[in-house]
Order: C-alpha cells, then sequence, then structure tokens
C-alpha cells in the first residue's frame, strides 16, 4: 500500500507476512529515503508439511534496497515475531531495537547462530523515541502473553503510523502494565494516518478474559491432584510460570521444568526481574524422580503437539527422563492454534492410553488468549481515529 497526496510526502507499507496468516510476521515501511521493518517472525509449518522446520518471509526485497534499510524494530518476544531475526541479518544486518525480554531472547538465537558479535542490539523502553532516518519511532506498552510487549508510533513525513504489535486489554495484567490507550491517544491528537492492529480475535464479541482467570483455576486444579502433575504450556508464557510456582509453593511441591526453550525462558524471566522463584524450588528431573509424586510438579512444553517436545515424546514413552504413570494429572494450560488440531489430539490420546488423566482448556480455564476482542478494538480505533486502517494476524 502506498500512500500519496499530490506532491505531499508519501510512505509505503510492504507486508512480506503476518497478514490473513498466524506467523511470519514482517511489515516494511518506506519512505522516499528510508525504508525500516517491524519484526521478522516464522511461520510454523502445519503438521502435513514433513521436513519443514520453519517458514521464513520473502526478504528479496529488502536485501535488494538494503542501502536505504535504516532498523529492525521488534513488537514482542514471540517467535512469530523475532524467530526470523537471524535469517534477515545474514542478508541485512541492520540495528535491532527490541524491548527487554525480545531482546534477551534474540539475543539468545544470534549466540545459537554464532552471529551475537557481528549485530547491534538495543534494548527499549516504552516511553523512548528514537529518531531513525527521517522517522520519528516511539514505542508504547501494551498487555500481552509475553512480558516486555510493546506497539510502535511512527511518525512520519505523510503522518503518524501506529502499529499495536499483539495486545489485548486487561487491566490487572499477571506481569507488567496493561496497554496504554492514553498515550496512544496523546499520540494520536490529530488522529492516526494509518492504524496496524492486532485482529486475530476480531471476530469474537466483547472482551478477552484476564489472566486473572487462570490465577483462580490453575492453582486449584494442582492443589487437588493427588498424584504427580504435568503441565504443558507456552515457554513464552512467563506469567504462566510464576503461576504455576506460586501454587508449588502453596501446596508443598517442588517444580521440574523440563525442555529447552523452558528453561531458557525461565532463566531469562528470572535474570530479568519478571519472575519471582526461589532457588530452591527448582529441582531437576532426576530429583523430580527420586521424589514422592505428590510432592512434584513438571512444567514442559508441548502444548500444540511438536513432535521433538517435552510432553508430545512422554506421550510416546520417549522422554529421556520422565516416564508417563497411572494417575499422572496432565494440565494442558494452552489453547490449540489452528492448525495443530491432529497432532494435540493424538498426543493426548496416547497420553490417557497410558493412564493419564488430561485436563484441557476447554474443561477448566487453564488459558487465557493474549489477543483483543471486539469491544477491546473498537476502543482502540476510538484512541487512534485513524484514516486507514489494516487488520494484522487475522482476516
Amino acid at each position: 500500500m502506498t500512500y500519496k497526496n499530490s506532491d505531499a510526502p508519501w510512505i509505503r507499507v510492504l507486508p512480506l507476512g503476518g497478514l490473513g496468516e498466524i506467523g511470519k510476521n514482517m511489515m516494511v515501511l518506506e519512505t522516499v529515503d528510508d525504508i525500516v521493518v517491524i519484526d521478522a517472525g516464522v511461520l510454523f509449518p502445519e503438521w502435513n508439511m514433513p521436513g519443514i522446520d520453519v517458514v521464513i518471509p520473502n526478504m528479496d526485497y529488502l536485501e535488494e534496497n538494503a542501502d536505504r534499510v535504516r532498523a529492525l524494530l521488534i513488537t514482542h518476544g514471540h517467535e512469530d515475531h523475532i524467530g526470523a531475526v537471524p535469517h534477515l541479518l545474514k542478508r541485512v544486518n541492520v540495528p535491532v531495537y527490541a524491548p527487554a525480554m525480545a531482546e534477551a531472547l534474540i539475543h539468545e538465537k544470534l549466540r545459537q547462530a554464532k552471529m551475537r558479535d557481528e549485530a547491534e542490539l538495543t534494548v527499549i523502553h516504552p516511553g523512548e523515541q528514537h529518531e531513525i532516518g527521517d522517522l520519528e519511532v516511539e514505542w508504547f506498552a501494551v498487555c500481552h502473553s509475553v512480558p516486555d510487549s510493546t506497539g510502535i508510533a511512527i511518525n512520519t513525513p505523510a503522518g503518524v503510523v501506529i502499529h499495536t504489535g499483539d495486545f489485548k486489554l486487561d487491566n490487572a495484567p499477571v506481569i507488567g502494565p496493561p496497554t496504554d490507550l492514553g498515550v496512544l491517544s496523546d499520540i494520536c491528537q490529530d488522529g492516526a494516518l494509518l492504524l496496524m492492529a492486532d485482529s486475530t480475535y476480531a471476530e469474537e464479541e466483547g472482551y478477552s478474559p484476564s489472566d486473572r482467570e487462570v490465577v483462580e483455576n490453575l492453582p486449584g486444579l494442582i492443589g487437588a491432584a493427588h498424584d504427580r502433575v504435568i503441565i504443558s504450556s507456552f515457554a513464552s508464557q512467563i506469567a504462566r510460570i510464576q503461576i504455576v510456582a506460586d501454587a508449588c509453593i502453596k501446596y508443598n511441591r517442588k517444580l521440574c521444568v523440563l525442555g529447552r526453550s523452558m528453561i531458557n525462558n525461565t532463566k531469562i524471566g528470572r535474570d530479568l526481574g519478571h519472575l519471582n522463584i526461589p532457588g530452591d524450588l527448582l529441582i531437576s528431573a532426576t530429583e523430580a524422580n527420586s521424589l514422592p509424586d505428590d510432592k512434584v510438579v513438571i512444567l514442559t512444553t508441548g502444548s500444540q503437539g511438536e513432535p521433538q517436545s517435552g510432553l508430545v515424546r512422554m506421550s510416546r514413552n520417549d522422554h529421556h527422563d520422565i516416564r508417563i504413570q497411572d494417575n499422572d494429572t496432565i494440565i494442558m494450560s494452552a489453547s490449540t492454534i489452528p492448525g495443530n488440531e491432529v497432532p494435540v489430539n493424538d498426543s493426548i490420546n496416547e497420553l490417557v492410553r497410558l493412564g493419564a488423566r488430561v485436563i484441557t482448556n476447554h474443561e477448566t480455564r487453564t488459558h487465557v488468549p493474549g489477543h483483543a476482542r471486539k469491544e477491546e478494538l473498537r476502543a482502540l480505533l476510538n484512541a487512534t481515529r485513524p484514516k486507514y486502517f489494516v487488520p494484522v494476524h487475522g482476516e
């Protein structure tokens, strides 16, 4: 999309991914002299795409215009927004501006790719402004399912462009501040030229439920279990990790965190101060196997049926540390991403065959989405009053 008004300054917005799909987020904003990129994510393959690990955006346009690409701006630390950062920097090595949690996750990705020394990473905080070429960029706080989530306001020669990133309106989040509509209203006093907003749940009525509902339900499920509890969640759900840790303290259980991404994110969350978990609460898999079952909670990956994830390997009796036992209580603290229904249901079936009791989000609120619904989007539109609107993520 190109916005032109006779001889007035113009901007071009080019989506390289993330529209009409959940994943592969990458948005290009271009002026006469400068290009900035918003997010660089991956798309996870569907179950019927064997041999493919991830799908990345087509970056040819950026490579062809590398002399004008000034920066990569990151909204938050989910894989569908940062997973392709190493791939982009291999082709166009530009400065990266990211909030703290996302920066730490990107740092680890670049370290694993042996690219850390070549990359220029800058940690940003809500309210900060940076001049990048002829653009003035400001980040603002939003509430989402990973800490330090932000939206981005870009003051261009043609007008203000708002990119919300993924967001919801939750006045009492477990971790971090609520979405700052007041700041958005101030930025858009004269109305935004363009609003690009999370539309994942745009067809859902009302408001997205608060994470406080998980706080009310999940600990009780742990307390009611008589034997071992195994919980599967998204590794980026830092607030969920804290909820589980608090429940372990309350019910006198130890917490064993399994899965590379879950272990890594727990460490980063503690290092950044997002997680308050006593060191003596955490135990290894070996220690978990030596304790009575009613003294252990295992937190692992695999909520989406990923073949090499912790829970799925347990369901196949293929995990090198943990074997499913009769009377294990397994809590799926996540919703199933569209397209993952078959592998998720397959793993649940296998867990039940092994004698476990499986509790999903359909029975008890063990998960809430991190995306806005209709009334939240209405409030966003009222705050920004855009001339043009582009839905991101959804249809």
